[in-house]
C-alpha cells in the first residue's frame, strides 16, 4: 500500500470486497470513453478478472476512505526481452479527485507493484490529444517509444 501524503491518497489492491465500489468508478471511465456497460456487467468483469488472476486492479481513496481511482493492470510477457512487463491498460480519476495527486499516486503504486512483481517495465497507450496524462506519464519518468500500435476489431460472437 501507497499513501500520497500531500493528498492524503491511500492505494492498494484491491480485494474481492472492493470490487462493488471499483465497479462503479469502472463504469465511469467507460461512460467517459463512450463505451458504457451496465453495472452487473462491469462487476461481472472485473470479478471475473479477479478470480482468474489475470489482472491487477488498484483502487485509490481518499483521505475520507472514499473510492477516488483505479488503474488495472495487466501482467504480461516481453518476447523481445524475454522477461516480464506489465500492461497499465486503464487509469481513471473520479471527476470530484482531480488535481489532487490521485492520478500520481496510482501510476507509482502500479510502478511500485510491478517492480515487486519482476517485471522489467511498465507500458501503457493513451489518445493522442490526452495531453493531461501525457505530460503525467512523461513527468513520472515514461517516455514514447519506437513502435506504432495497430488494431484489427474481430466479430464478436454472444
Amino acid at each position: 500500500m501507497t499513501t500520497n501524503a500531500a493528498a492524503r491518497i491511500t492505494v492498494r489492491r484491491a480485494t474481492v470486497e472492493d470490487l462493488p465500489e471499483a465497479a462503479v468508478l469502472f463504469g465511469d471511465y467507460l461512460e467517459f470513453y463512450g463505451r458504457p456497460a451496465g453495472p452487473e456487467k462491469v462487476l461481472a468483469f472485473l470479478r471475473e478478472r479477479h478470480e482468474r488472476g489475470e489482472s491487477v486492479l488498484l483502487l485509490a481513496r481518499d483521505e475520507n476512505g472514499e473510492p477516488a481511482g483505479f488503474t488495472h493492470l495487466y501482467p504480461t510477457f516481453s518476447s523481445l526481452s524475454m522477461a516480464p512487463v506489465w500492461t497499465l491498460n486503464d487509469l481513471f480519476v473520479a471527476l470530484s479527485a482531480r488535481r489532487t495527486g490521485t492520478g500520481r499516486a496510482l501510476v507509482r503504486a502500479c510502478v511500485a507493484e510491478a517492480g515487486k512483481a519482476g517485471a522489467i517495465g511498465v507500458q501503457l497507450q493513451t489518445a493522442p490529444d490526452n495531453h493531461t496524462a501525457q505530460a503525467l506519464y512523461r513527468a513520472e519518468g515514461f517516455v514514447p517509444d519506437e513502435f506504432t500500435a495497430y488494431w484489427l476489431s474481430l466479430p464478436v460472437s454472444d
